[in-house]
């Protein structure tokens, strides 16, 4: 099985970071979740359907869609903190945030399962240092621009005709989907982080670019 991976770069201001990047893996998550398994017999199943609630950034002009359920918020919200408590108080920070959809493959006694990624999402951030609340706001509408073009980035990824993992029946729905939540059903994940400073300065070096020239206009 070939593993897809896909990469995006952001640059944000440093009290951006937990917004951003929630916006983005729910985003991910959204299109990657599917309502409860109800099997009737082996092979017979009907599907629950996903609420939806829309959230608004304090620190971005952005809002965006996420999966309706507390559970999978909390999760995603502890590994993006636990992230950006890593990421520091620090300016021109970089660091990268993964989120790895996988399959399981069962293993014989005594070795654990195996676990197959099929498609890797690498979310790369830089953190820019501002100088004033002139900088901030322009920053918050720029971030939030950048961000709807990676949403709208994404969807046309996940809407592209590739490989998904084939419906389960009822003995294998653990190797496919997290089935611990009692609301929502993604497909199996998990979520890690780096810091790094060899991510190169590219993206915040653009950013630092378009406030510089919004200040000019």
């Amino acid at each position: 099985m070939n593993c897809r991976s896909e990469v995006l770069e952001v640059s944000v201001e440093g009290r951006q970071i937990d917004e951003a990047m929630l916006a983005l893996v729910h985003t991910i998550l959204l299109h990657r979740s599917t309502g409860k398994f109800h099997y009737k017999k082996e092979g017979t199943y009907s599907i629950g359907t996903v609420g939806t609630q829309d959230i608004d950034c304090d620190f971005i002009d952005f809002s965006f869609v996420r999966v309706s359920s507390d559970e999978l918020d909390r999760v995603i919200r502890k590994a993006v903190g636990d992230f950006k408590d890593a990421m520091g108080n620090g300016t021109d920070g970089m660091g990268q945030i993964s989120l790895e959809f996988y399959q399981k493959k069962k293993s014989r006694w005594p070795f654990s399962d195996e676990c197959i990624p099929w498609e890797v999402w690498s979310i790369k951030v830089h953190v820019v240092n501002l100088a004033n609340e002139q900088e901030r706001q322009i920053c918050r509408e720029k971030v939030g621009e950048k961000l709807g073009e990676k949403v709208i980035n994404i969807v046309e990824v996940i809407n592209r005709h590739e490989y998904l993992p084939k419906m389960p029946t009822q003995s294998e729905v653990d190797n496919v989907f997290d089935t611990s939540l009692k609301d929502v059903q993604p497909y199996l994940y998990k979520i890690t982080f780096q810091i790094t400073d060899t991510l190169g300065t590219s993206v915040s070096t653009t950013m630092r670019r378009l406030i510089k020239d919004t200040l000019a206009l």
